[in-house]
């Protein structure tokens, strides 16, 4: 009765395949179930950068951005270079870009206060941070339908003119 070896030993083969169609010849690795050690380690940083890509990548998906957005992505990136998942150069790269989002969400911030006010930039960025509370504000809903579909000079004096006439929500 004759055993046939080469079945047996492609089976405990790492499963990688490479990108012209030949396949990794080292045995699987104890603790992955198709993989070698070394396609193993690969995967798992892949995985984890991906995973950081993500984090970073909802931080910055809103419509409207805030500090606040940046400085969690920002966190994400930092913890993601100290754990080795995203390499010092790309690092530096996403930190630059950063940096160049905080300057264009202060000027941004300027420019909305030069034209519709404080209060206005204020009642924005809360929208943003506290969802919640800003739907429960009946006087910023009826501003938001009214308005806040257009961004121009008339759309400012809109708003202004309905400032004048809606009360002050009362904090809870």
């Amino acid at each position: 009765m004759s055993i046939d070896l080469s079945t047996d030993r492609r089976i405990s083969l790492c499963t990688f395949t490479f990108a012209d169609g030949r396949h990794c010849r080292t045995p699987r690795a104890a603790m992955h179930q198709h993989l070698c050690t070394y396609h193993a380690r690969k995967d798992a940083q892949a995985r984890a950068a991906e995973k950081v890509g993500h984090e970073i990548a909802y931080d910055l998906s809103g419509g409207f951005i805030t500090a606040n957005d940046v400085a969690a992505a920002l966190g994400h990136l930092f913890s993601a270079v100290a754990q080795g998942n995203i390499k010092p150069k790309t690092a530096n790269t996403l930190a630059y870009l950063g940096q160049t989002m905080v300057q264009a969400i202060q000027l941004s911030r300027d420019e909305y206060i030069e034209t519709y006010g404080r209060t206005e930039w204020r009642d924005e960025v809360a929208h943003h941070l506290y969802p919640e509370i800003s739907n429960a504000n009946p006087a910023r809903s009826a501003r938001e339908s009214d308005c806040h579909s257009e961004r121009s000079e008339e759309t400012a004096v809109c708003r202004n003119t309905q400032d004048q006439n809606s009360p002050e929500p009362v904090d809870q």
